[in-house]
């Protein structure tokens, strides 16, 4: 019996492929619509707007939105609409740079270590284990509120929150790659004297690009509600700069009163969460190689 085994596809029409497949899902390319206009608002939003975050109107506390202040002003008398630009601006800084972080640290230490074995791989397990245990969440709190206020708080936010949010997801990638290391075109390689960093880079990660891809939005989300957590509860971004999370936990208190302070930060949080997720489900279904009979 003659086996027919299809044309290998190259990495231009796996692209291509990937994007078809990705269209075809009107929620997610509504969702990368809503996140591209949530970073063209946070790099833009700020020559659109007449005042600048950190001015005060003495004229406007607690002004209603207006012609002036298109969403309205706080009791300091500063600008609704560019404080929320500032602090998206912020939030996205920090969920993008964790959330990518915190996936390269986990795709590097699972695969590798799963692959090479050993004492390497006992190490590596040893320690996911080891801070796993940690509490996080108090240990961020110290090392951001040290640096609030300070130059590069927002980059010492990231490497913190990447830094310790990988460990699971390195488990699940190295419990993958186990799997990846016994299949024949691996084996091959191996047998051929491929240096491990080509097997890796070129065989055992693009089989997990899937779960890489759902794994990095879903750490972009988790990194900007962690952000926000840590900034409402002031262990977070420190003034004079803003976030979402500070923003909220200034607007809560007037919730139902000023209503504008609150619900203008909880919306653009919950659009940007919403357009992440949507966009990482989408790429999901897009790469998930059970589609492979989808054109």
């Amino acid at each position: 019996m003659l086996t027919v085994f299809p044309a290998p596809v190259g990495p231009g029409a796996r692209l291509r492929l990937v994007v078809r497949r990705f269209r075809r899902d009107r929620a997610a390319v509504a969702g990368l619509a809503g996140l591209a206009l949530l970073v063209l608002l946070s790099l833009a939003g700020p020559r659109l707007a007449a005042w600048g975050y950190e001015q005060v109107d003495p004229t406007a506390f607690l002004a209603a939105p207006d012609a002036t202040h298109w969403w309205g002003t706080t009791q300091a008398g500063r600008d609704v609409f560019a404080l929320t630009v500032e602090g998206l601006r912020t939030s996205l800084l920090v969920g993008l740079g964790a959330g990518l972080l915190q996936t390269v640290i986990a795709a590097a230490v699972g695969s590798i270590a799963a692959y090479r074995g050993g004492w390497l791989d006992r190490v590596a397990t040893w320690l996911i284990d080891l801070l796993l245990v940690v509490p996080s969440f108090f240990l961020v709190a110290i090392l951001a509120v040290r640096a609030g206020g300070q130059a590069g708080a927002v980059g010492l936010l990231v490497l913190v929150l990447g830094g310790l949010g990988w460990m699971l997801s390195a488990r699940v990638v190295r419990a993958m790659t186990l799997s990846l290391k016994e299949l024949d075109y691996v084996t091959a390689a191996r047998y051929m004297n491929v240096p491990t960093s080509a097997i890796i880079t070129r065989h055992i990660v693009p089989n997990l690009s899937s779960l890489l891809v759902v794994d990095a939005t879903l750490a972009v989300a988790a990194a900007v509600l962690a952000e926000t957590s840590l900034s409402f509860f002031g262990f977070g971004v420190q003034a004079p700069e803003t976030s979402l999370g500070t923003l909220i936990a200034e607007g809560q208190r007037t919730a139902t009163t000023y209503p504008w302070i609150f619900l203008a930060p909880a919306g653009a949080l919950m659009a940007l969460l919403v357009c992440v997720n949507l966009v990482g489900d989408g790429l999901r279904d897009a790469l998930d190689p059970s589609q492979g009979g989808r054109a």
